[in-house]
C-alpha cells in the first residue's frame, strides 16, 4: 500500500471529495463544470445522483445532473438519499459510477461532491486526479443535442438497500424488542436507520428527525461535545442504547444506556470481535490511528489487521484490492464489503442491534469486556513549507520497535502503546496520537515526542 498522497498536490479533491463553503469555494459553475468533467471522465456512462438535506443540495443535484447529462450521461437523479444507500445502489444496479452531493459533518454553510466508481466506493485519489485534470484544462466533451438525455427521477430508492442490510447482519432477530434512540442531526439518514431498526423489531424514539439544512438541533458531526444533549435524552427514555449519525448517515456514534458516548473504536472493537468468531482469519482493514485493540482482538482469531493512511477512501479500495470483508475507522465509520466497501451508519447500527440482542447485555456491559487502552491527542504547530523536512527527520529518530510509515509515522513503543506524528492535510501543524493501557503511559509518550517533533521542527525552520 502506498502511502498517501500529499495534499500539496490536490486542487480541488481532499480527503473525501470536494468540499467549500456555499457561493465561496463550493458555487455551481464549479458544480457544473466540474460535472462535465466527471461526465466526460466516465465516457458518458449511465450513472446516478443523490444528495443530503442542506439547504443548497437540491440547487446543486440539478446543477450536477445537468452537467452529467450534457455530456451524455444517462443520469438516474435519487433526490435525497443517504450516501451509503447511493453507494449500495450504484453496485446494486450496476452503474459506472455516481456522485452524492454533501459535505458530511461539516457546519451547514458548507457543501461539496463526492465521485463513487462501479463498486460505489470513492474514486482512488490518482482517479480523482484525472478529472480535474479535465476540469482545469476545460477538456469535456459536450453530446451532441441528439444524446443529450433527460435525467429521471427515482422514486424507490431505499428497501432493497435495507434489504441488504439485513441480508448481511447473518440471521439478526427480528423481534428484538430493544428501545434504541436515533438522533438523526436533522439529516437523511432519518430515512433508513429508522425503517431498517423498525424491521428488526426495535421500538424507536427519533430525535432531529425533521431533514432541515440549518441543523438546529446540533451541528452534523456527533462529537461527545455535540451530543451532550443527546446524552440526556438516552438515559431520560431508558433506552437501551442511542445512535448519532453525522449529516449523509455514513457514520454511526453510539451512547450506551447510560448516555455515555462509546469512543469509535470500542463499537468497531465489538463488531470486529462478532465478525471473527463467525469468520476466523479473515483480515481487518483500518487506518493507522485506530485502536491496538483492534489488533489484540484479531490476534485472537488468528486474524491479521492490515493498515492504511487516515481516510475512508484508503480503507474501501483497499478492503476491494485484499478482498477483505469488514474494515473500520476511530470516528464512528464501519465498512462491510459483503453489503457495499464503504462506511454506512445504519448498517453499523443494525450491526450493534444485533450484537446488544444476540448477547442480552447492556451495551456499557459490553464495552467493559474489551481491552483497556487510553489515547492522549495532541497537536503542533509547523509550517506547511517544511511539513516534508519534519518528516523525514522522525522517520531518522532511533526506535526499537516497530515503525509504520504510510501516513506520517507510527511507532510501536511496546507491543501494546504507539505513538503517531502526522502532518494535517489542511492545517499547518502535526497531530500527536499516543495510546497504552493506562493513561498515565499515554501521555508520558505524547509528551516525550512532542518534544522531539518540537526540537525537529526548530532545526527544520533554521535550515529552511
Amino acid at each position: 500500500m502506498s502511502g498517501a498522497i500529499s495534499l500539496s498536490e490536490r486542487k480541488l479533491f481532499g480527503t473525501n471529495g470536494v468540499r467549500g463553503i456555499v457561493n465561496e469555494e463550493m458555487t455551481t459553475e464549479l458544480a457544473l463544470k466540474l460535472s462535465m468533467a466527471i461526465g466526460t471522465y466516465f465516457k458518458g456512462a449511465e450513472m446516478a445522483v443523490g444528495c443530503d438535506g442542506r439547504l443548497s443540495s437540491p440547487i446543486f443535484l440539478d446543477t450536477v445532473c445537468a452537467g452529467l447529462a450534457s455530456v451524455g450521461c444517462r443520469v438516474w437523479n435519487l433526490g435525497m438519499i443517504t450516501t451509503p444507500a447511493l453507494q449500495f445502489l450504484t453496485k446494486d444496479w450496476g452503474l459506472k459510477g455516481s456522485v452524492m452531493i454533501t459535505a458530511s459533518h461539516n457546519p451547514p454553510e458548507y457543501n461539496g461532491l463526492k465521485v463513487m466508481g462501479n463498486s460505489g466506493v470513492e474514486l482512488p485519489h490518482e482517479e480523482e486526479f484525472e478529472i480535474e485534470r479535465i476540469y482545469f484544462a476545460s477538456n469535456w466533451k459536450l453530446a451532441d443535442w441528439k444524446n443529450v438525455k433527460t435525467p429521471l427521477p427515482v422514486a424507490e430508492k431505499f428497501p432493497s438497500y435495507i434489504q441488504s442490510v439485513i441480508d448481511n447482519l447473518d440471521g439478526a432477530p427480528t423481534q428484538t424488542n430493544l428501545k434504541v434512540l436515533v438522533d438523526a442531526a436533522n439529516g437523511v439518514s432519518v430515512l433508513a436507520t429508522p425503517p431498517l431498526l423498525e424491521r428488526l423489531g426495535c421500538k424507536l424514539k427519533v430525535v432531529n428527525g425533521n431533514i432541515d439544512g440549518n441543523f438546529p438541533g446540533r451541528l452534523p458531526e456527533p462529537t461527545p461535545e455535540n451530543l451532550r444533549k443527546t446524552s440526556k435524552l438516552v438515559s431520560a427514555a431508558k433506552a437501551d442504547f442511542g445512535i448519532a449519525h453525522d449529516g449523509d448517515g455514513d457514520r454511526a456514534v453510539f451512547l450506551d444506556e447510560h448516555g455515555q458516548v462509546c469512543w469509535g473504536d470500542q463499537t468497531f472493537a465489538l463488531i470486529t470481535q462478532d465478525f471473527l468468531e463467525r469468520y476466523p482469519g479473515e483480515k481487518i482493514v483500518t487506518p493507522i490511528s485506530s485502536s491496538h485493540m483492534i489488533q489484540e482482538i484479531a490476534e485472537k482469531y488468528g486474524s491479521e489487521v492490515v493498515y492504511t493512511p487516515v481516510g475512508s477512501v484508503y480503507v474501501s479500495n483497499l478492503m476491494l484490492k485484499i478482498h477483505a470483508k469488514l474494515g473500520g475507522e476511530e470516528n464512528g465509520g464501519i465498512f462491510y464489503a459483503p453489503h457495499v466497501a464503504a462506511r454506512d451508519g445504519t448498517m453499523t447500527s443494525g450491526m450493534i442491534c444485533k450484537i446488544v440482542a444476540e448477547e442480552r447485555k447492556t451495551l456499557s456491559k459490553l464495552i467493559t469486556r474489551l481491552p483497556k487502552y487510553y489515547i492522549i491527542k495532541d497537536k503542533l504547530f509547523c509550517p506547511h513549507s517544511i511539513k516534508e523536512a519534519a518528516t523525514e527527520a522522525l522517520r531518522s529518530l532511533p526506535t526499537k520497535g516497530e515503525v509504520l510509515d504510510i501516513d506520517g509515522i507510527k511507532v510501536w513503543v511496546t507491543p501494546k502503546a504507539w505513538i503517531l506524528i502526522r502532518p494535517s492535510g489542511t492545517e499547518p501543524l502535526f497531530r500527536i496520537l499516543a495510546e497504552a493501557p493506562t493513561k498515565g503511559m499515554a501521555q508520558k509518550i505524547a509528551n516525550k515526542y512532542k518534544i522531539r517533533l518540537s526540537r525537529i521542527i526548530k532545526s527544520c525552520l533554521r535550515n529552511a
